[in-house]
């Protein structure tokens, strides 16, 4: 069964008039894995998933296969509150050929317990595909605990866990109940130097859109036992990830992607787009500017 560790990306979907830019999708993926990134991550949050036909996002996760070519593993977001959609979904990324899918917990319907254990499980019976389980209920309002994950993992697809929930005693408790063998990302880019010493395995970044290689080079020193470069890279990277987060993702990222000429800003409605006075520009403007000059390439001015 596959292994999803270290750093992946969460990709944005880039637009332009209100239709996913292929060629832009392209390059992203060749920039990222060029930088050293482990893995990528269509079709989540981050990738408007939400706002996409099925049709779009399928083509979309083509295209990244595609483009990406065996080089590093897909994870690709299938997951819904519809559990026929999720098997349907998931299914069809099995003949698109990804390495697995990102399944969260079923939002707005709220399921028990039990409704949670069987939603998963249906799906990772459907297809043979490893599965990684997405838990954000600040987005879902749909919890998974430590336990309900330990017991989940009981099952041969089911493999491993993005934890957004930014809480490190949850993610202690995870490792301690599911094992070693138990893939443990991070959802959340404030917290993944913590929630790396807690015994994680790596993250599914927003902020590595942007500096792939220096989330990729965090992780890998937080692997090889060198926490104090993975500390150094955490704080270096910070003043970005407040930047990214002012308001709803992946509205400032794709900001901050259009300032850096890698795709356009576009977003589907109900987000919009960063006016060009928008408050929120300044501190990304500022942030990428002090990273171009850190990271030793400076850049012009945005």
């Amino acid at each position: 069964m596959a292994k999803f560790r270290g750093a992946y990306t969460a990709l944005i979907t880039p637009m332009r008039d209100d239709e996913v830019d292929d060629e832009a999708l392209r390059e992203l993926v060749e920039a990222q894995i060029t930088a050293g990134i482990d893995g990528l991550v269509p079709c989540g949050t981050t990738g408007e998933a939400a706002t996409l036909s099925l049709a779009e996002q399928l083509h979309v996760i083509d295209v990244v296969v595609q483009a990406t070519r065996g080089r590093v593993p897909v994870l690709a977001g299938a997951g819904s509150n519809n559990t026929r959609t999720a098997i349907d979904t998931t299914r069809a990324c099995h003949e698109l050929g990804v390495d697995g899918t990102l399944q969260v917990t079923p939002y707005y319907s709220k399921p028990p317990r039990a409704g949670l254990l069987a939603h998963f499980r249906a799906i990772a019976d459907a297809a043979p595909l490893p599965i990684v389980l997405y838990n954000i209920p600040g987005r879902t309002a749909s919890d998974m605990n430590a336990e309900l994950v330990a017991e989940l993992a009981e099952h041969p697809r089911i493999v491993g866990i993005k934890e957004a929930t930014g809480d490190m005693a949850r993610a202690s408790r995870v490792r301690e109940l599911c094992g070693p063998d138990f893939d443990l990302l991070s959802g959340d880019d404030f917290s993944l130097l913590p929630f790396l010493a807690a015994g994680g395995d790596g993250v599914i970044s927003v902020v590595s859109n942007v500096i792939p290689g220096t989330i990729a080079d965090l992780c890998r020193a937080a692997r090889d036992g060198d926490w104090h470069e993975a500390q150094r890279l955490h704080t270096l990277h910070l003043p970005l990830t407040r930047a990214l987060f002012t308001t709803a993702n992946p509205i400032p990222v794709k900001a901050a992607m259009a300032m850096l000429g890698r795709c356009q800003d576009d977003v589907r409605l109900p987000l919009l787009a960063l006016d060009a006075d928008a408050p929120e520009r300044a501190p990304l403007r500022a942030a990428l500017n002090k990273l171009d000059q850190l990271l030793g390439h400076p850049g012009e001015e945005r």
